[in-house]
């Protein structure tokens, strides 16, 4: 599967993002979907998961009850909204696509496919 994420930009702390992730070829319902984020001399850990359905969802601790996960399979795009944006939250975001399905996967590692990256900074 083939991965396109955008919506990156800059942000006011306190203020939103939405990012999305177009996939194409690929059964997209098939795929767990996954958020992560890298920023500089860091390592690329994970922002949140959501499974097939997109009943459940996981969230790193430190973006919960700020970030929402969602997909839509009908559209083969899942989203990231994020509210209340910090400066911490400063990163070049990806999207990425694990056939470890059907349930949410919070290990880098078990993602097969990765977008391009998109970036946020969240900067007064």
């Amino acid at each position: 599967v083939q991965l396109q994420a955008y919506g990156g930009g800059l942000v006011q702390p306190g203020g939103s993002l939405r990012l999305s992730c177009a996939a194409s070829g690929g059964t997209f319902s098939r795929y767990v979907m996954g958020w992560f984020r890298q920023a500089p001399g860091k390592e690329r850990d994970v922002v949140a998961s959501i499974s097939w359905s997109g009943n459940s969802q996981y969230y790193t601790d430190s973006v919960k009850s700020r970030f929402t996960i969602s997909r839509d399979n009908a559209k083969n795009t899942v989203y990231l909204q994020m509210n209340s944006l910090k400066p911490e939250d400063t990163a070049v975001y990806y999207c990425a696509a694990s056939t470890r399905g059907p349930y949410v996967v919070s290990i880098r590692s078990a993602y097969n496919s990765w977008g391009q990256g998109t970036q946020v900074t969240v900067s007064s």
